[in-house]
């Protein structure tokens, strides 16, 4: 009896961790169907894409920033993308026609005519920036240099690039894809240089040569 019973448990474990694998490469599959894209759409159409790409039952990411504009002859705070032209949008890319037929959307962002899919460090990277309240503005992309790595509480872990700009210490997050950045304002003494490393679909991040790097 104590054979049988030891036998019946080992068939049920077998079959529960057949189970739990099965499951796990079904949401694997579906994670990689439904990954983040960048769409390229008609500028100043971005929170209005947004909108109808979310009635239609899609996820979507449009980060934004503070800025000052004028306006009537006064200086005014609003709302401003910080990838303008973009918004990032999940879906199943053979699926994608009707994200396509959006008014405004122009294409999704790729190489040629191949779609391809956003980093998810790089997403949840921008992701943090905007969560966590802190000043940010649109950057130019950059190419070389070294990595640094966040260790204040709200952005632990988060990797970038940290320059100097006009005295103030910045941390520089990318979006290779999209061959922009974003530029996050934080007290040097939360930052660590780490190795650099390859990245994404377009190779390493890094800052431009006129740029002065400040992690050395």
């Amino acid at each position: 009896m104590a054979v049988a019973y030891q036998f019946s448990v080992s068939d049920q474990f077998a079959g529960c961790l057949e189970a739990t694998m099965a499951t796990e490469k079904t949401e694997a599959v579906e994670r990689q169907v439904h990954s983040w894209f960048a769409l390229q759409v008609r500028t100043r159409w971005e929170s209005s894409i947004a909108v109808l790409l979310g009635g239609k039952g899609y996820e979507t990411f449009l980060p934004t920033y503070r800025t000052k504009r004028l306006w009537n002859g006064r200086t005014r705070e609003a709302n401003a993308p910080l990838f303008p032209g973009y918004v990032f949008c999940r879906f199943d890319v053979q699926k994608r026609l009707p994200v396509l037929v959006t008014p405004g959307v122009i294409a999704v962002v790729g190489r040629g005519k191949t779609p391809l899919p956003v980093d998810d460090n790089e997403i949840d990277a921008v992701q943090k920036v905007v969560s966590c309240g802190l000043p940010a503005e649109p950057w130019p992309f950059l190419e070389l240099g070294q990595r640094v790595r966040i260790e204040s509480e709200s952005l632990m872990g988060l990797e970038g690039i940290l320059i100097s700009f006009k005295g103030n210490q910045r941390i520089i997050l990318s979006v290779s894809l999209l061959r922009r950045s974003v530029a996050l304002e934080i007290d040097r003494c939360f930052v660590k240089p780490v190795t650099p490393e390859r990245t994404s679909v377009f190779g390493s991040i890094g800052f431009h040569p006129a740029l002065q790097a400040v992690a050395t």
